[in-house]
């Protein structure tokens, strides 16, 4: 019987996912883990770890490439929270638009005015006009699950809208809607928009892109909103923006202590996902493919692995995490072939180092098979379904 930790508090809506399997936040040897914020680095990873999944998008706190040579793959959960997401951002469009926030605060320090209340807001209000965002320029700079959503919907909100994205699938092309302008590349964003927002990962090429030379290139007054990572933005050359007025807002899901209390800066408690659907959404989504790895091999939304589907075929199934180097299937295959063991199905893909094959079988697959194929240079795992 599988057994799947807990790391976190997950939806209840996994509960009947893993029915049959020992499932909670107390199993000692896990198959695999559910986790949504705790950190990983430092946990004590068990030969019997087979996949640990994440309900959610980023995986900055798993260790993903130690974990990749290891065997282990990492899921996550990409657009099961894109709508909770694109509505906060939908939200900070106005935000930033309109002195709302401030306005609230002002209304506040007239407790106590009694039945002056009515013309001090009459007298106060002309301090916090803004601007409607219908008419103005939205610059997406991520055009993934989420960012293709926000996109749309600043389209139907009036907005003239641009984007920019190198790895812009054709599958995401074909949901944008046309009215959307693709750029070449996020410097003619900048160019462009009233508005900018981010929604793109956190890695060795996006931190820190958000910097005193990028910001140098928006339109003056221009909006910042950061709902992906707060480490894409330069806070020191974002509050400087600020101060300058080169910047009029920036809008971001990851509070800072150098960022809390700057004039123009609005940072939100990370609270782009906190909806009870999009909780379900990553834990149903996560569940899924956390079990369909287990059970059949197949890999779907990893972080570490390509993705590998396929329906069985013949009579068992080899799965083999092995680096990506040559001759690999050759061998792969000749350890099965000269058993006299006919193979109906292989399929393998690989992934910067990385690469996963699903191999079906019309024999058995036993001990010794698996032995030799563990033995081959280059085989982090092999096993048996």
């Amino acid at each position: 019987m599988a057994a799947i930790l807990k790391l976190n508090s997950i939806s209840p809506l996994a509960d009947d996912i893993f029915a049959g399997y020992e499932y909670g936040d107390d199993v000692k040897s896990p198959t695999g883990i559910m986790v949504r914020s705790a950190a990983m680095a430092d946990y004590a990873v068990g030969k019997e770890l087979l996949a640990v999944a994440r309900a959610g998008a980023g995986t900055n706190n798993i260790p993903v490439a130690d974990y990749a040579a290891k065997g282990i793959v990492v899921f996550n959960t990409p657009g099961a929270n894109a709508n909770a997401v694109k509505e906060l951002v939908i939200c900070e469009l106005f935000l930033g638009g309109r002195k709302i926030t401030d306005a609230i605060d002002w209304v506040k320090t007239l407790k106590g005015e009694g039945d002056n209340v009515g013309k001090l807001v009459e007298k106060g209000k002309g301090k916090f006009a803004g601007h409607e965002i219908a008419g103005k320029t939205l610059g997406v700079i991520g055009l993934g699950a989420i960012g293709i959503m926000v996109a749309n919907a600043a389209v139907a909100l009036g907005m003239k809208v641009v984007g920019a994205d190198p790895y812009l699938s054709t599958q995401g092309a074909l949901h944008l809607n046309p009215a959307v302008e693709v750029a070449a590349d996020n410097a003619a964003v900048f160019r462009k928009a009233d508005f900018i927002t981010l929604h793109l990962p956190l890695n060795a090429q996006t931190r820190g892109m958000i910097g005193a030379e990028a910001i140098a290139s928006f339109k003056d007054g221009a909006v910042l909103i950061n709902n992906s990572r707060g480490e894409l933005a330069d806070s020191a050359a974002v509050i400087a923006a600020l101060g300058s007025g080169k910047l009029s807002r920036y809008i971001t899901d990851f509070p800072t202590a150098d960022l809390i209390g700057v004039e123009g800066a609005i940072c939100v408690p990370h609270l782009g996902a906190s909806t009870p659907e999009a909780e379900d959404n990553c834990a149903v989504m996560a569940a899924r493919q956390l079990k369909d790895y287990i059970e059949n091999g197949n890999i779907v939304n990893s972080v570490n692995y390509p993705a590998v589907c396929a329906a069985r075929e013949g009579k068992a199934r080899i799965c083999v995490c092995h680096r990506n180097v040559p001759n690999m299937i050759a061998e792969l295959t000749s350890a099965i072939s000269k058993r006299g063991i006919n193979i109906a199905n292989l399929t393998d893909k690989s992934r910067g180092d990385y690469a996963y094959g699903i191999i079906d079988i019309d024999g058995e697959a036993d001990g010794a098979l698996l032995g030799d194929i563990a033995a081959t240079e280059g085989v982090i795992r092999v096993r048996a379904l």
